[in-house]
């Protein structure tokens, strides 16, 4: 099965390329075949447009905050509201997301979806810093102009199929939280090297095969490569590369997807939450991962305690 992995950008370059991790799945074994450096959006859209069968792992948000489309008065589907978004232009939107946070108290200017609180990612509409919101703008509007099956915000029975993937979920497997790259050129220390280097030997490890149920090939000069590439950029496609492979090895199961998951919102494909629910069974105490997930981000973590509670959904 052809497998990409893409580490995105909102303003592609030839400086800052989207750069896409070319793989083949075959055999419980991941083979990186290539990284192609995608400098436009036309690029971008190009590679969606090739020939299927094929699934993709992107690194930027499908979906916004329930909270946030439920206040906003935007529609109750992902196209219906994708759709405003698109129709704002990028100005609009930004400037929409701002007004809102200035509305907000302190601590409730930027809300979280079900699978940020649980994988600890950034908010999606976060604009600076980590320019999330800006990625969502660029990359969801360009998925719905496409036909490619969108999981699990707009399926289709489209042999192309794009998931959510976070390559910082792959890197803590190995590396814990340690910062593994920096986006300014220049501001490189060793410790993220060696957190690079270690990655790059977890990757061929039996723990990889554990956790992932494959293993990953890397010729020896692309091992060299991604530990030398301080922007981690490559890194970062393959680590996707791998969410999207195992969402493959899931299609049977959803794709690795909860059935209980809002789609509007999207959801981030990795086993995570799978260990995150037998840790919550293990502890005895299922409660305690949703109080746990509605102190972070004011959201139902149901999917986890898998208890029929009542979501918040307070304005």
């Amino acid at each position: 099965m052809k497998i990409y992995g893409f580490d995105f950008t909102s303003a592609p370059s030839h400086n800052k390329p989207i750069t896409c991790a070319v793989c083949e799945l075959q055999d419980n074994l991941l083979r990186v075949q290539n990284c192609l450096k995608l400098v436009s959006f036309d690029d971008f859209e190009a590679l969606l447009r090739s020939g299927g069968p094929w699934l993709a792992a992107l690194d930027f948000p499908f979906g916004q905050p329930r909270k946030l489309i439920s206040n906003l008065e935007w529609p109750e589907t992902w196209e219906g509201y994708v759709q405003i978004v698109a129709s704002m232009g990028k100005k609009e939107f930004e400037e929409t997301l701002i007004r809102y946070g200035e509305s907000r108290t302190i601590g409730d200017k930027l809300h979280l979806r079900v699978t940020d609180v649980l994988a600890e990612a950034r908010s999606p509409m976060m604009l600076h810093r980590v320019p999330v919101g800006k990625m969502f703008f660029e990359g969801a509007t360009r998925l719905l102009k496409s036909d490619v099956s969108i999981l699990p915000c707009r399926p289709t029975r489209n042999n192309r199929i794009v998931v959510e993937g976070y390559p910082a979920l792959v890197a803590r497997r190995f590396v814990g939280k340690r910062s593994y790259k920096r986006d300014k050129r220049g501001k490189q220390i060793k410790d993220r090297e060696e957190a690079r280097r270690k990655i790059v030997s977890g990757l061929s490890s039996s723990e990889m095969v554990d956790w992932y149920g494959f293993g990953v090939e890397l010729l020896e000069e692309l091992s060299k490569r991604l530990v030398e590439d301080a922007m981690g950029d490559k890194l970062d496609a393959i680590l996707c590369s791998v969410q999207s492979g195992w969402a493959y090895m899931q299609r049977d199961r959803g794709y690795g997807i909860p059935e209980v998951c809002d789609k509007r919102e999207g959801w981030i494909v990795d086993p995570f939450w799978g260990h995150l629910r037998l840790q919550a069974i293990e502890s005895g105490d299922q409660d305690m991962s949703f109080r746990e997930s509605y102190k972070k981000g004011s959201v139902c973590a149901a999917i986890i305690c898998n208890k029929s509670c009542n979501p918040c959904r307070a304005p």
